[in-house]
């Protein structure tokens, strides 16, 4: 009886030894991609911020010249409103008003349409940045991938941001070349 008990308990050892050692083998593969740096440092990224920076500094000077435009108009109101009759006066004052709320309607449009244009380059780009996240992560045999900002702690030995601005560039070009 004692021998069946050993035998039992060696078996049962011998199984759990194994079944361990085979799960233990499959290591967990993780990666983390800082997306912000991606977005910030890929090529499409920086045509990105090229295209915002050309557009926002367009509106600025536009801004800047209708913002011209309106100081001029207050100084000749301030210096002609003394010799104005009233209704005159008021009729101006009024038309100064009309464009001064012209003008922040103006850079409200603008702040507006900068705004919605960097949110559908960074949305493309997201895109795009998933699928080469997809694929490196099935060729590279990943189990997780995260992005940085969401993740508390992380070793670098498990980021991944720059081979994966590596490869974002490089699918980047290809597809461009094809168009």
């Amino acid at each position: 009886m004692r021998f069946v008990k050993t035998a039992f308990y060696a078996t049962i050892s011998l199984f759990i030894f194994f079944v361990l050692s085979s799960h233990a083998a499959d290591v967990a593969k993780i990666g983390v991609v800082d997306l912000q740096r991606l977005l910030m440092t890929s090529d499409a990224g920086k045509a990105a911020q090229y295209e915002l920076k050309k557009k926002g500094t367009a509106m600025e000077i536009d801004i800047k010249q209708k913002g011209g435009e309106l100081e001029d108009l207050k100084n000749r109101f301030e210096r002609e409103a003394l010799v104005m009759n009233r209704d005159n006066r008021m009729e101006k004052e009024r038309e100064y008003r009309i464009k001064v709320n012209d003008f922040k309607t103006l850079k409200q449009k603008y702040m507006a349409e900068l705004k919605d244009l960097e949110t559908q380059l960074v949305s493309h780009i997201r895109k795009d940045i998933i699928i080469v996240i997809e694929e490196l992560g099935k060729k590279e045999g990943y189990l997780l991938i995260v992005d940085k900002a969401v993740a508390h702690y992380s070793p670098k030995a498990i980021e991944i941001t720059d081979t994966l601005i590596q490869l974002y560039n490089e699918t980047n070009k290809k597809k461009d070349s094809k168009n």
